[in-house]
């Protein structure tokens, strides 16, 4: 994380994040170093539907795709930095080992993450199914990953 925020500064960009499953996990990371200030613009953490959608996420993706997919991360990816006025979005949904009774549709244990480049109007996306035995092992999986794919994004 320490690079990521040594490009973003150098190259006078900034970054919000819109989480779920992650529960502010990125943004800690973020916080975490020196210099974040410069960088960090937002962060919601964005656990029900009706936060999502408060935070400009479109109500039909979720009735249409549900919560737990890339259509969804792509549209907090995009309202985060819509929202904050930041040169990078990033988007994270999905389930960490357990069934969501407000949302039954979606597989388990996938993790839907999308990187939203404002400057560029482009979208990066993965995803990534989670088998670790507990949520922070998992959460932890799901952080280095968006570590390691934005830095190459914004490199």
């Amino acid at each position: 994380m320490k690079e990521i925020i040594e490009i973003l500064t150098k190259n006078n960009k900034t970054v919000s994040t819109m989480e779920s499953c992650t529960g502010g996990g990125v943004v800690n990371a973020i916080t975490n170093i020196e210099g974040a200030s410069e960088v960090l613009k937002f962060s919601a953490i964005t656990y029900s539907n009706e936060f999502k959608i408060k935070m400009g996420v479109d109500s039909n993706i979720i009735d249409k795709y549900s919560v737990y997919s890339i259509e969804t991360a792509m549209e907090m990816s995009k309202n985060i930095s819509k929202f904050s006025n930041s040169n990078y979005g990033i988007g994270i949904t999905g389930k960490l080992n357990r069934v969501d009774k407000n949302n039954l549709f979606g597989q388990d244990n996938v993790v839907f993450i999308s990187i939203y480049d404002k400057d560029n109007d482009k979208f990066y996306n993965f995803n990534k199914t989670v088998s670790a035995s507990s949520r922070e092992e998992n959460k932890q999986i799901i952080i280095d990953l968006i570590v390691s794919k934005f830095k190459n994004i914004i490199k």
